[in-house]
């Protein structure tokens, strides 16, 4: 096949239709530079659909059992400081192609935002969840968790048929469930999910930044960092910091706070 007498403009009209083997390798083989650019982009998205589809190996198996809805469920913000736990559970269409989903952990800020739409767009459905301080002070951070994924999947618009979740175990629930370690990098479901749950917290601790400027919530999400540290030993404890975590804990005892034991 001979592509020389085709503009670019065709050429690229022709791979928006999804080219066959012949063509792509006769724009490997042209001259141009914009051609061989073509077949770069065309690989590359064809590399990452392959990347995709291998996130749905979970999912696969399930629907090959007859389970036509499945969730994916996990969670954000287990580990800071401040704020609360964040829970999301997602259904996602069968083979719902999404570029670059991936663990939320293994992606930018400004790729997060704009898959967190995405996500909200073609999902089947979405339930978020938000777990305060004050109940993971009563209850600790697994017992939140815990109970925030229950509440995620129960929140789901539709029922699911099967539930995958990242690395715990939800024995109560209705419905067969699996337990993936590193479920959010293995499963299509979760890593969606940990998207909209990840998304979802860091949003809101963007929001009290505004309320508590003095802790910079909004630069370190509430996790443990030097920066964090300093502001609590300064300004104490304030309403969102888990009292339960050191060192919250002994920097609240030692400005006489009521802390549970």
């Amino acid at each position: 096949m001979d592509v020389s007498g085709y503009t670019i403009k065709k050429l690229k009209e022709m791979f928006a239709q999804g080219p066959d083997g012949e063509l792509v390798e006769a724009c490997r083989q042209d001259g141009r530079k914009a051609a061989q650019q073509l077949v770069r982009a065309y690989e590359r998205e064809q590399r990452e659909r392959a990347r995709v589809a291998a996130l749905y190996q979970y999912e696969d198996a399930a629907y090959a059992q007859g389970f036509s809805l499945v969730a994916g469920v996990d969670e954000a913000g287990r580990g800071p400081l401040a704020g609360p736990v964040s829970v999301a559970a997602v259904i996602l269409p069968h083979d719902c192609y999404i570029p670059h989903l991936n663990d939320s952990k293994k992606l930018s800020a400004k790729v997060r935002d704009e898959l967190y739409d995405v996500i909200q767009e073609k999902a089947i459905a979405v339930s978020s969840v938000l777990v305060d301080a004050q109940t993971i002070d009563r209850v600790n951070i697994y017992q939140a968790t815990i109970n925030g994924m229950y509440e995620a999947i129960f929140g789901l618009e539709k029922e699911p048929q099967q539930v995958l979740i990242d690395a715990v175990e939800l024995d109560n629930l209705p419905m067969p469930s699996l337990s993936i370690i590193k479920g959010d990098a293995k499963s299509a479901s979760i890593a969606a999910a940990s998207i909209i749950a990840k998304v979802t917290r860091d949003r809101l601790m963007q929001q009290y930044d505004a309320v508590y400027p003095e802790y910079g919530f909004a630069k370190h999400k509430g996790y443990g960092t030097a920066e964090h540290i300093t502001a609590l030993r300064q300004y104490g404890p304030c309403p969102i910091h888990r009292l339960s975590f050191e060192p919250v804990k002994s920097i609240a005892r030692s400005l006489n706070m009521d802390v549970q034991e």
